[in-house]
């Protein structure tokens, strides 16, 4: 089976499209039968930054933190010279010098990844959002709505995309989501990758572990020493063998490296939590470092609640140590909040014991759960005249950064580490 990503036409065989003539084909036999699939925006927040600016087009492109900060993403051409995600700015520069650095704006990009996940609820209403770029679809049962095979409506959307929003995204199909999510890691960027039934066990077997979620660095490392460097060797390994070992995360494991994934597209699950968090190129271990960042991701946190409209209680901060632990701190605030300040006012207190200079952490990350409704959120009281005022000037904020970008308005926090840099 065939399928000309260029109209979307599905065909049996040829080297060009019988209905268009192009040769812009991808070729798998069960493209008409496959229906769950991920959808991840390419280089996201550097992609609405080049299109917003065309004379960023052929220029390499980092967004991120000033020199003390950390890249949030870069565009495809700065990752040719070795830059990456959460890598300091100051290597990052290093690495590609002439690279352009445009601080975040994520007003704007929240609100694009609202109007493309509109998009993809035109296709389905099977949507699963994992962040503001990416999502998982199930597309079963459209084809009579749509008068096309999944594979096809997915094509057509992909090229709708860039014809109407000047983004590209990458699209990864499959019958379940896990390989639906390797799918569109593996064809990047514009990639349309498909994974099969009869093919998945030869696709996962020669891949590292670390394709696995959940298997980052030390967790492939710790594999790697029991002789677990593939997902095919953990399958050889068999079920019994890694429970022994890893408990059940050792199931899990070796449920993932059969191919099984039984948990269904769920549009309707319930938020647990909104989160950021960003792990350092180079450990850092002082306080005034680990702060910069976490006010950034105190801002992140609270756009994105605030593009929910939700508001969170619990405060969580996590942290990872040098030797990989995890430390997280929890803490519960008298009121729920939607606010940056009061977000990082909780987190820092949280910092505070930790951050003493005598432990070197290599992630930092911040979030807010047990949710309400924004609009409730922030009120005060007789004694506290201050949240009200500071709800007021962040929602003025968040309304100017809307319009003009992130760049029309610098916070004090902000302001003080944009110094440093200098």
């Amino acid at each position: 089976m065939m399928l000309c990503r260029a109209c979307a036409h599905l065909f049996e065989n040829g080297e060009h499209c019988p209905a268009c003539g192009d040769d812009f084909l991808l070729t798998h036999a069960e493209l008409g039968a496959l229906s769950i699939a991920h959808i991840d925006c390419d280089a996201f927040y550097a992609s609405i930054e080049k299109r917003d600016d065309p004379s960023l087009a052929a220029k390499p492109v980092i967004v991120g933190g000033g020199k003390r900060g950390v890249v949030s993403t870069a565009c495809y051409i700065a990752r040719a010279f070795g830059v990456r995600s959460a890598m300091p700015m100051f290597k990052a520069l290093k690495l590609c010098p002439n690279a352009v650095v445009v601080k975040p704006n994520m007003a704007k990009y929240v609100e694009e990844g609202k109007v493309i996940r509109a998009m993809m609820q035109a296709l389905t209403p099977q949507v699963e959002p994992i962040s503001i770029d990416e999502a998982f679809l199930d597309l079963s049962g459209t084809q009579a709505l749509h008068r096309a095979a999944p594979a096809q409506s997915l094509a057509r959307l992909q090229a709708q995309i860039a014809e109407d929003r000047g983004l590209t995204v990458s699209v990864g199909l499959s019958f379940n989501k896990f390989l639906a999510k390797m799918a569109s890691d593996m064809d990047k960027p514009r990639g349309f990758c498909v994974i099969g039934r009869a093919d998945a066990l030869d696709v996962l077997a020669p891949r590292s572990v670390s394709a696995l979620p959940g298997v980052g660095p030390a967790a492939a490392t710790a594999l790697a020493k029991r002789g677990w460097r593939t997902i095919g060797d953990l399958r050889a390994a068999g079920e019994r063998r890694l429970v022994e070992a890893l408990g059940d995360w050792g199931r899990r494991l070796h449920q993932l490296s059969l191919a099984q994934d039984s948990r269904a597209v769920d549009p309707h699950g319930e938020r647990k939590s909104v989160s950021a968090e960003t792990t350092f190129f180079e450990d850092i271990r002082a306080r005034d470092a680990l702060e910069d960042i976490l006010w950034d991701l105190s801002e992140r946190v609270a756009a994105r609640c605030r593009a929910n409209a939700l508001a969170g209680r619990t405060l969580t901060l996590k942290l990872r140590r040098a030797d990989f632990q995890i430390v997280t701190r929890r803490t519960q605030l008298h009121e729920p909040t939607i606010l940056a300040a009061r977000i990082f006012a909780a987190a820092r207190e949280l910092l505070a014991p930790l951050a003493e200079g005598r432990t070197a952490y290599r992630l930092i990350g911040v979030g807010l759960s047990d949710f309400s409704d924004a609009a409730a959120a922030d009120k005060g009281d007789l004694i506290d005249t201050r949240t009200p005022k500071q709800a007021a000037a962040e929602a003025a904020v968040a309304q100017t950064r809307e319009k003009f970008g992130r760049g029309a308005v610098v916070t004090g926090r902000a302001l003080r580490s944009h110094d440093k840099d200098d």
